[in-house]
């Protein structure tokens, strides 16, 4: 029982592999973007180890829990109780904070329910989601949402002309037959021409029963003004419509922190329950480290147990490099990275042992110096007896790993095979691209560019910034280092744009799309391929479409059917009439060069740069292999891509630009070093076109490639905002007080 082993995966691009993966080890996968990593420590172990626990559940607590689906391998043995731990945001809704996703909120709340002053309750009733604790205006929320006029109404048209900007309450909409027939108003009129009294009762009349409506107002139908109207459809907390009408929501609804409770969430009985003075939304708006030193001041023996419970808990956030974040904060706005780590701290905490451990990435968004602290647990975790998995492109945490299973050699199809595995120390003497980079020295930038000017930013205290001055260097690569939390992004993502406003944020953000954009119509040049296509067969383009006359009428063009099997996993499978392509089978005997639209939606950038001929198409693809994009397909669904792979797409659109200030916020993430080194070209390639280019870095060879490195730290939270260093990395290599020193030192090194 001494490995895990696996008979003939053969999940997405894996090429029959049987392997043997040791256990109470700390094994990394390694190898290129869509090697078969994820494929296989994901879909094949992680997924049947999940979908076999799953199966030891009653019925009703199996339709609770998450389906992995079931994978393509023959067999697979000795397999643990997994713990998968992957990159996937939080999201959840405004009431999920950060507090009530690591559990701390609950123990923070049975705290002050026994220690504070004067006693308020039991620790329910702090709870900002329970109606005796919640703010009665905002009901636990925080703000407040309230309509606005000058967006929801043109005064300058009649009710007949759509004066009223919001679905349903249009000319021909049925809402808007309870104003236009109600008896009160000259449909014709402008409302800037209305009476005080006539716009009073068009807006904010309560609910009553008209007195000379139209003959078609129906007997029972009440009148209520728009903002009361609105209001309760949509902004209420058990609105079931505020989903549907987000977008026009958005234009209409301002935002505010509740004028009651002033953002706390709590009503003024609980908020008066103190402990040495601070009640609970004080303690939750601290950072982590505030909070423990405030919890670690308590005395009391009665308590001891809740005290050293709290403590712990914050401390196991503090160590995994999140010791900036306040309890207060709603997880939607927590990065994949930041997601992933409070994963974790569910588990820190716990003494089970001969667990199954498996990560997706824990370097992202993490400096060298937090990625010691995760190298520390991960040998802790498995020092108790359990065996950790991680997916991985760190150096750091490569060479940390007992065994090392490299993937490979290439991407998409030229994948799915074991390159190496072993120890690292053998992994630099290997064929793959893995084992090349480690067998190359770091170097570092002797030569940098020259500025043209400076972007100067003066007095920048957004934040946890102190007043900082910092001049960015124009028509060169400037790289932003520094710990997680140290203010990077504060200062480049939110203060600089304030100065200077036409500068280029390309993020990770998901892409504006619908569930059916694919590579090429991000790229806009589907119409040609389906042209090219038309053209050869003398048939209409549309046929060529998944959206169109294409689609298949089975799956409508998606090329799925979700087979819902009650408790047990649901199934999605390919459609049977399609074959999963989406198109109507019929379509499959028009061909382009010997190719049917399936076939060339199924081949990857670099099979395709060889297959087209058309010079507009083959640009595109150029840019993407430049990027180490080379392994995508050009039907995968855009909602399909990572962080990383959305903001190199996004790079695409500005090749042909120049003059422009672009800021990147590590576009490194999910690359392999090897692409490192491509994407360190293609800026190079976008700051020779005299664009200024800002980019925030934990990578180490992107760090020591740059022309300019201003270091933001020294630490997180209360203990960053300050600017560090400012320089060539040559100079960074001898400041003696910058983390990002040190670590670069040991880099280049080796």
């Amino acid at each position: 029982m001494e490995n895990i082993e696996i008979t003939n995966a053969r999940q997405n691009n894996l090429k029959n592999i049987s392997i043997e993966i040791p256990k109470n080890k700390i094994v990394v996968f390694t190898g290129v973007s869509g090697s078969g990593k994820s494929s296989l420590v994901f879909e094949t172990i992680g997924a049947e180890a999940q979908r076999q626990i799953n199966e030891t559940q009653n019925s009703f607590v199996r339709n609770r829990l998450q389906h992995y689906g079931i994978p393509d391998v023959d067999k697979i043995e000795n397999l643990n109780v997994p713990i998968i731990i992957n990159q996937k945001r939080l999201g959840g809704n405004a009431r999920s904070t950060v507090g009530t996703a690591t559990d701390v909120y609950a123990s923070l709340r049975l705290l002050f329910s026994r220690m504070g002053s004067p006693f308020v309750g039991y620790s329910n009733v702090f709870s900002f989601n329970n109606p005796q604790g919640m703010c009665p205006e905002c009901e636990g929320l925080g703000f407040i949402q309230a309509l606005n006029i000058t967006t929801l109404i043109d005064k300058n048209k009649s009710l007949q002309e759509g004066a009223v900007r919001f679905p349903t309450f249009q000319p021909g909409g049925w809402r808007l037959t309870r104003y236009t027939l109600s008896g009160y108003f000259d449909n014709d009129k402008k409302l800037k021409d209305f009476t005080d009294e006539e716009w009073e009762t068009l807006l904010y009349a309560e609910e009553h029963k008209p007195k000379l409506p139209h003959k078609e107002w129906g007997k029972t139908v009440k009148y209520e003004g728009i903002i009361p109207r609105i209001e309760k459809a949509f902004l209420k907390k058990d609105s079931k419509e505020n989903i549907t009408r987000k977008d026009a929501l958005k234009n209409v609804v301002t935002t505010k922190t509740c004028p009651s409770c002033k953002g706390k969430r709590l009503n003024e009985k609980i908020l008066s329950c103190t402990i040495k003075g601070k009640n609970i939304a004080d303690c939750t708006a601290l950072s982590m480290d505030e909070l423990l030193e405030f919890i670690n001041s308590l005395e009391s023996k009665t308590y001891d147990v809740i005290i050293k419970e709290l403590s712990g808990k914050l401390q196991n956030i503090i160590n995994i490099g999140l010791q900036y974040l306040t309890l207060d904060r709603t997880t939607q706005t927590l990065s994949g990275g930041e997601s992933q780590r409070i994963k974790m701290v569910r588990n820190l905490g716990n003494s089970l042992v001969d667990l199954l451990y498996i990560f997706d990435e824990l370097s992202i968004g993490l400096h060298p110096k937090d990625l010691q602290n995760i190298i520390r647990i991960m040998e802790q975790i498995r020092d108790k007896g359990n065996s950790v998995l991680i997916v991985e492109h760190d150096p750091d945490i490569i060479k940390m790993a007992d065994w090392v299973i490299d993937m490979g050699p290439g991407s998409g199809k030229k994948g799915g095979k074991v390159i190496y595995e072993g120890t690292f120390n053998e992994l630099r003497q290997s064929a793959g691209k893995t084992g090349s980079y480690f067998a190359e020295k770091p170097v570092i930038k002797l030569h940098p560019r020259k500025p043209k000017d400076y972007l100067k930013i003066r007095n920048a205290h957004l934040y946890n910034l102190k007043n900082i001055n910092v001049s960015i260097p124009t028509e060169v690569l400037t790289v932003i280092t520094g710990v997680a939390g140290s203010g990077k992004s504060t200062l480049i993502n939110r203060v600089l744009p304030d100065f200077y406003p036409d500068v280029t944020i390309i993020d990770q953000s998901l892409f504006a799309a619908s569930a059916r954009s694919n590579l090429l119509t991000y790229l806009n040049i589907s119409d040609t391929v389906r042209k090219l296509f038309a053209h050869a067969s003398h048939v209409s383009e549309k046929l060529f479409s998944r959206n169109s006359e294409g689609a298949c009428k089975n799956c409508k063009g998606l090329g799925i059917e979700k087979i819902d099997l009650a408790f047990m996993d649901d199934i999605e499978q390919p459609c049977e009439e399609c074959g999963g392509s989406g198109f109507d089978p019929k379509v499959l005997k028009y061909q382009y060069n010997q190719k049917t639209i399936v076939e060339v939606m199924n081949m990857t950038v670099s099979e395709a740069i060889s297959f087209f001929t058309d010079e507009s198409v083959i640009k595109h693809f150029e840019v993407l292999i430049k990027l180490g994009l080379d392994y995508l397909t050009l039907g995968q669904r855009l909602d399909s891509f990572s962080g990383g792979e959305r903001q190199r797409l996004k790079l695409t659109k500005e090749l042909k630009h120049s003059n422009r200030t672009i800021v990147m916020d590590e576009p490194s993430t999910g690359l392999h070093p090897s692409d490192t080194r491509k994407l360190l070209s293609f800026l190079n390639a976008l700051t020779d076109k005299k664009n200024t280019l800002i980019v925030i870095e934990h990578n180490l060879d992107i760090i020591a490639q740059a022309d300019w490195i201003i270091d933001i730290g020294p630490g997180a939270g209360k203990f960053g905002g300050e600017v560090m260093f400012e320089g060539s990395p040559e100079a960074l290599l001898k400041n003696k007080t910058s983390y990002t020193a040190e670590f670069l030192r040991k880099h280049i090194q080796g």
